[in-house]
Order: structure tokens, then C-alpha cells, then sequence
């Protein structure tokens, strides 16, 4: 569908310039032929499309804040090729247990005070056992004490797992897709694209937002960049909360040796994320660290609207506190008051 939007008076424009996508329209069936037509856009024409888009459902210049912290580190019998937590790399990461609930408050109340509207916890299991989760949901409720959006991701879960979280009012809880399925393999191989679509469809059939994205940078081609954004796009509800992520190579893993991702390359992945999902948060996750300045501002451009602040994303470096709060104070960017996402339930 081709729009006119009037972005002031040229001569040479005749005050217009045409769009390609409707700013208005949600859709879930997304083709690679449409997606793959976004992303071969001219660059200043795709961050257009995706600011008509994300200035349609979004504040402009708001970043929604979240701090991660990793509740149970290590020993995860998973081999995803990217983790430095999996038992079966040589990282030298010791294995912990998981944190007594008070000590994990405690960290979520120095989170809110930096200005973090989200926390988010993440335990490095394939799923939890059943033993593990009144910890975990008290967690969750004295994290919703304080007024802050809470997110878990423990892996996969069950019906009864999902239930429970849910009746501790878990607001997110986060699964990657982490690539497209047909490139999985050469990623993962203790659990299938399918076991990460069943949990996601626990989740969203239990009323709990979704957060789920994907890495970018570990070897896979642009048509497996696509093909993970296509997943998402077409997921029966967007998820309300995607993280595009940028490899952190990990020493020992299988992946600790990775080429850079090109920046543009980058950047265009926020936009057309921004453009498929019009009504999510789209985070701009792992690998800031590794990020100048110029391309953090181009990631928030085409549309990405938040991070991760703090000091330590589990295992990967994050831009500590004051440079973060620098980079907002240049480019006139604001948090984010928590519930903020137009399709939040």
C-alpha cells in the first residue's frame, strides 16, 4: 500500500514523500518477498518508513529501561553455540545455584533507583523443575511490590509452570527464537524451533506478554535474518517485547570467534523489526557494549526503544550507568514510564 506523508514544503518533493507501509496496519502474514523488499530499501527511505511507524505507536524520543540480572548462573545442559553458561563449553564460568529471593529484591530496589521501569531475571536451565518455582514466583511478586515490570526466561516451561507464573502475575516472560529455523541447527542441538514455538504459545495462551527475539552475528546468511524476523511477524500476536541482539563472542564457545556484524547491516534489522511489529518494544540488547555512539543513535532512528542498563547483561559486558545516561542527555531521550506498550496485556 503506497500513502502520501507530508514532511514540509520542497520544491523538489512537492511537499510529499510516498510509503511504502501503512503506519495504522498490524499484520501477521508477512512474506520474505515483502520483508526482503525492506531491507534492500535505500537506508534513509527504510529509517523513514520505520520512524512514520514507530512515531504512530510510540512516544518519539522514550526509551523503556530494563536490568537483567542471571539468578542462577552456569551448568546449563543446553549447547547453544553462543553461551558461555552452557556445561559443555570450557569457559571457565564456575556454576551457581539460584539466589535466595532477598538478595534478588535487593538487586531490583538499586535497579529501580538507576531508573530501570523492568527487571528481569534469567536462570540457566533447559526448564525448571518444579521444586525451583516458589522461589522463583515469590521473586515475581515482591518485584511487582515495588511497582516494576517484572520478566523471567528459565527456559522452557510447562502447562503448570506457565500457570503458576501467571497467577503470580509474571507481566513478560522471555524465549528467543535466537535465528531462523532453518539455521537453528547449526546453533543448537539439545532442543528444537519447535520446543521454543510450544513455550511461546504456553505463554501467550496464559495471558503473559511475550518477549522474544534473536542474535544477530552468528554466522547465519541475511536470508536467515529475515526468516527470524518472518517467525516473529507472524506469530498469532507479535511479540510485545523483541530483542534484536549482536553477538558478544564468548571465549570457548563454539561461536567465540565470530565476525563483527556490519553496523548498517545492523541497523537495518531494528527497522524492519520496527516495521513488521508496529506495536512492540523493540530492545536494543546484547552487544552495546561493542556500539559507538553514532550507531546506537541510528538503532534508536529506525526504531528500537529499549535497553538493557546496568553494568552486566549475565555473562556479556553492558555500557555502564553514566555513559548510557550521556548518550540520552545528547540525543534528548527520555525513559519510559513502565506499561507503556500499546499491545501490553
Amino acid at each position: 500500500m503506497t500513502i502520501q506523508t507530508r514532511i514540509g514544503e520542497t520544491p523538489a518533493q512537492g511537499g510529499t514523500l510516498p510509503a511504502r507501509t501503512n503506519p495504522d496496519q498490524l499484520r501477521h502474514d508477512w512474506t520474505r518477498d515483502e520483508l526482503q523488499a525492506l531491507f534492500d530499501l535505500p537506508f534513509n527511505d527504510l529509517l523513514f518508513e520505520a520512524q512514520l511507524v514507530h512515531r504512530r505507536w510510540f512516544k518519539a524520543n522514550q526509551v523503556q529501561m530494563s536490568t537483567l540480572l542471571s539468578i542462577k548462573t552456569g551448568g546449563c545442559p543446553e549447547d547453544c553455540g553462543y553461551c558461555a553458561q552452557s556445561a559443555k563449553f570450557e569457559t571457565g564460568l564456575k556454576a551457581s545455584k539460584l539466589m535466595e529471593v532477598e538478595k534478588v529484591l535487593a538487586e531490583a530496589r538499586k535497579a529501580k533507583e538507576a531508573g530501570a521501569t523492568r527487571y528481569c531475571m534469567g536462570a540457566a536451565w533447559r526448564e525448571p523443575k518444579d521444586r525451583d518455582m516458589d522461589m522463583v514466583c515469590a521473586m515475581v511478586e515482591g518485584i511487582k511490590e515495588m511497582g516494576m515490570e517484572t520478566c523471567m526466561t528459565l527456559g522452557m516451561l510447562s502447562g503448570q509452570q506457565v500457570h503458576r507464573l501467571a497467577q503470580s502475575g509474571l507481566d513478560y516472560y522471555n524465549h528467543n527464537v535466537d535465528t531462523s529455523e532453518e539455521y537453528y541447527p547449526n546453533v543448537i542441538s539439545t532442543r528444537t524451533y519447535q520446543d521454543r514455538l510450544d513455550t511461546l504459545e504456553r505463554v501467550r495462551n496464559a495471558g503473559i506478554n511475550v518477549c522474544s527475539g534473536g542474535i544477530v552475528g552468528m554466522g547465519e546468511s541475511a536470508d536467515d535474518r529475515i526468516g527470524m524476523l518472518m517467525t516473529l511477524a507472524t506469530l498469532p500476536e507479535h511479540p510485545q517485547s523483541v530483542p534484536i541482539n549482536m553477538l558478544m563472542p564468548m571465549e570457548g564457545t563454539p561461536l567465540g570467534r565470530s565476525e563483527k556484524v556490519d553496523p548498517i547491516d545492523f541497523v537495518r534489522m531494528i527497522a524492519v523489526a520496527r516495521i513488521a511489529m508496529p506495536q512492540s518494544v523493540v530492545r536494543l540488547a546484547a552487544g552495546r557494549e561493542l556500539m559507538s555512539e553514532e550507531m546506537q543513535a541510528l538503532c534508536f532512528l529506525a526504531g528500537a526503544n529499549s535497553i538493557f542498563v546496568g553494568d552486566k547483561l549475565l555473562t556479556a559486558k553492558n555500557p555502564e550507568e553514566d555513559k548510557d545516561q550521556r548518550l540520552f542527555a545528547k540525543l534528548g531521550i527520555e525513559p519510559m514510564p513502565a506499561h507503556s506498550c500499546p499491545s501490553e496485556k
